[in-house]
């Protein structure tokens, strides 16, 4: 008789493309979100929490980089219908806006944060789940509110710790863009396709250079590993209002304009890009670009009211103190995403950092928005105005390590140890003390009989203090509380003459334990 086939161990390892955060990570994001939305709430918008599931048919078919519909989405069928988890957290909103149009105030002003989930192929810093921070009003056709939606996003960036000249927020509209198609002889249905190779090629400006945008919108481009990309199949006169349009964006980021033969096309983020001097010492002139547009665009109408909404966005944010030097006019930003109908904004961030070839590059985009007018009316049949922006979350806590401003490791608990069982309440009765008084304790609750593995329990957790208290202890009414990080500076380097005189542990009443471990930590803060 055959044996039973034994069920196989499942395999511990996480999803292809997800991850997993732990301490340190999420107490960053925590506390990084926290000061992102006390801008927002500063601002007048109200937090809002949006179901993670929403049908196929509310989520569109705008998913970026996504010819066709309803790929690169988690989706199943369930009772004829098609669900699928959300992809960001604009879509939800606008399904939102439209099903609790009589209840909610218009204008519509809200925050979002939470995670999102694309099924797209993985890759290096690319996971399938990410978290998103959102700000958007719905119902406010005015500029005004992008012009609000940028410099609220410049104090955003400044409130996480990115310095001014550490950053530049970059505005275009999409409808100049649409305005050069025109003249480039791209409006009407049948140009769809090629509006959009033409839009997905300037989008990877950064990436690929002007050279590589430029071969886009001609017959294609043969990337370095053989992949060939087919282009939008412009000739030289349809090309010409792309390239002077692609031009002043070159000039105003910094990036290798066209013509540039000096040097490789930029192979990173931003690579050519202005420093963070540059742009402090010498902003770009926000007139000049309005100017240049006016004349590429021509008499062309659908232009001519994009460079006139631009030009009152910068006139407004110039009102309010947000000059170039922070927020800057920049035809080179597209937007990847099909529903921006106007303005749309980048922001990105100018430090250098080094890529894994060691190569130094700016860091780059870390948010990104936009009007989109219609999404909205998608639900209603009635236009509803409608701008915000999205952060990434992950890659703005990525820039804050990179320059240095979050702690390498979250503070840990002091430890509570146990040298007597029998004596559990009383261990339990100092860390409620310790709790009571906002200080984070916990007791060793693993097996107490190697005391050892306790100090090295406290040294994984992080703990800058460990408390100990046996019979004797206990008899004597005391307690002997270990510096756990003067401890190890001092196993570190005994001879360092600054810890001469300070003991790493001390016997302290067992009344005193409280104030002197509050005393203590207060001292480590300093160090």
């Amino acid at each position: 008789m055959a044996k039973p086939k034994k069920t196989p161990r499942p395999k511990a390892q996480t999803p292809k493309g997800f991850r997993d955060y732990f301490g340190a990570q999420v107490t960053h994001r925590s506390a990084m979100l926290a000061k992102i939305a006390e801008v927002y709430r500063l601002y007048g918008f109200d937090p809002l929490e949006t179901s993670a599931v929403e049908t196929v048919e509310a989520l569109g078919k705008f998913l970026p980089d996504v010819d066709r519909p309803n790929e690169g989405v988690f989706a199943w069928e369930e009772d004829g219908d098609w669900l699928a988890l959300r992809y960001d957290l604009t879509a939800p909103l606008a399904r939102v806006a439209a099903q609790y149009r009589n209840d909610l105030p218009s204008p519509y002003r809200r925050y979002a944060m939470g995670p999102v989930w694309r099924n797209e192929k993985p890759g290096p810093g690319r996971f399938r789940q990410f978290y998103q921070c959102d700000a958007d009003t719905v119902g406010a056709p005015s500029v005004a509110a992008d012009a609000e939606i940028c410099a609220m996003l410049s104090d955003c960036l400044e409130a996480v710790g990115i310095e001014r000249g550490d950053y530049v927020i970059r505005v275009n509209n999409r409808k100049v863009l649409n305005g050069v198609l025109e003249v480039a002889g791209l409006s009407g249905d049948d140009k769809e396709a090629e509006r959009g190779i033409v839009l997905r090629a300037i989008d990877k400006l950064d990436r690929l250079g002007i050279e590589g945008v430029q071969a886009l919108l001609g017959k294609g481009r043969e990337d370095e590993s053989g992949d060939f990309t087919k282009g939008a199949g412009l000739d030289e006169a349809q090309m010409r209002p792309v390239m002077d349009f692609l031009a002043v964006g070159s000039r105003v980021s910094g990036d290798n304009a066209p013509g540039d033969t000096a040097g490789q096309p930029p192979t990173s983020p931003r690579e050519g890009a202005t420093t963070p001097s540059e742009v402090g010492a010498h902003p770009p002139d926000n007139a000049a670009t309005l100017q240049t547009l006016t004349d590429i665009v021509g008499e062309n109408e659908t232009g001519l009211k994009g460079v006139e909404e631009l030009r009152e966005i910068a006139d407004l944010l110039a009102a309010q103190g947000y000059g170039p030097d922070r927020i800057v006019i920049d035809p080179s930003v597209v937007r990847g995403l099909g529903y921006y109908t106007g303005p749309v904004y980048e922001a990105e961030l100018t430090f250098e950092v080094t890529d894994e070839k060691g190569r130094p590059r700016n860091f780059g985009s870390v948010a990104g928005g936009g009007r989109y007018d219609d999404l909205v009316k998608r639900f209603t049949g009635q236009e509803v105005p409608a701008t915000g922006v999205s952060i990434g979350v992950d890659r703005l806590l990525g820039a804050l390590e990179a320059k240095g401003r979050l702690e390498t490791a979250a503070d840990g608990p002091v430890i509570v140890t146990v040298m007597d069982r029998a004596r559990m309440p009383d261990y339990q009765a100092m860390v409620s003390e310790l709790r009571q008084a906002g200080i984070r304790a916990e007791v060793y609750l693993g097996n107490p009989k190697n005391f050892g593995n306790q100090l090295k329990y406290a040294d994984k957790r992080g703990s800058p203090v460990a408390v100990i208290a046996g019979e004797d202890e206990f008899g004597r009414d005391v307690v002997q509380v270990k510096d756990l990080i003067l401890g190890a500076k001092i196993a570190q380097n005994a001879t360092l003459e600054e810890w001469k005189d300070r003991p790493s542990q001390a016997e302290i009443a067992r009344t005193d334990l409280v104030a002197h471990i509050r005393d203590l930590l207060a001292g480590q803060a300093d160090d």
